[in-house]
């Protein structure tokens, strides 16, 4: 995970790498870090031709139930850290973004995607695990509940231009227009009142985290306990020979 400034206070984090315990705290410390610096916007990136390749779930496969437990609640913590991030979060999708590579798009505030051979998607019902509660609510509030069986049910990696098309992303720049953008998008949500901007996006996700604070607990217990199933870790290390 990378932290820098921007300009006019707009900080970059950028993602290096699939999402497992390690680099889901470190997304969370890099927002706490941008927060505490005062940035005024986020732009959140990934590397190369990938955004985000989601869960890493060969590495956390291999540390069996535990780690898969404490996996998910610190995933949980990572995308509503980016959910809940009272100033503008503008996500640059620079290339694949699949699975929870997708929600953290879906949990910023606007998503503009690189024009060129990227796929976007949610796979992992067809790998057998279902999503936490935390996850699905990220993607109803960025989408609707209407399209969320499609997506999920289809589990299809959808072009940029399909996913335009469906509204997964709101833009489409230029490969080596992305970057700037973004911070262009981010500079100018920034320049709205920033406590009305927090408040404001308080209030329009205030349902999905109300939803999740009352039912995370019972429903990633479920979560957990599908995840860790003989059956479903077959599953997952046969996508992963695969891959």
């Amino acid at each position: 995970m990378e932290l820098s400034a921007g300009t006019e206070g707009i900080a970059l984090v950028k993602m290096e790498q699939g999402l497992d315990t390690a680099t889901c705290r470190q997304l969370v410390l890099g927002l706490e870090e941008a927060d505490a610096a005062e940035a005024r916007a986020i732009v959140l990136t990934g590397t190369g031709d990938t955004f985000s390749p989601g869960a890493d779930l060969a590495r956390i496969v291999e540390g069996g139930a535990r780690r898969i437990e404490e996996f998910l609640s610190e995933l949980s913590d990572a995308l509503l850290a980016v959910f809940g991030f009272p100033r503008p979060v503008v996500a640059a999708v620079n290339g694949h973004a699949t699975g929870f590579g997708l929600v953290l798009a879906a949990a910023c505030d606007h998503r503009v995607a690189a024009d060129g051979e990227g796929r976007l998607g949610v796979p992992e019902l067809h790998r057998g695990v279902p999503f936490p509660l935390a996850a699905l609510e990220i993607l109803r509030c960025a989408y609707g509940t209407t399209p969320l069986p499609a997506l999920a049910y289809g589990g299809a990696a959808l072009t940029v231009a399909e996913a335009l098309a469906r509204g997964l992303v709101d833009e489409v720049a230029p490969a080596e227009e992305l970057r700037s953008r973004a911070v262009e998008l981010a500079t100018r949500l920034a320049g709205l009142p920033a406590e009305a901007f927090a408040h404001t996006k308080a209030q329009l996700r205030r349902p999905y985290h109300e939803r999740i604070a009352e039912n995370r607990v019972s429903d990633d217990a479920r979560v957990e306990r599908l995840w860790c199933a003989e059956k479903t870790l077959e599953v997952i290390k046969s996508s992963v020979d695969r891959s």
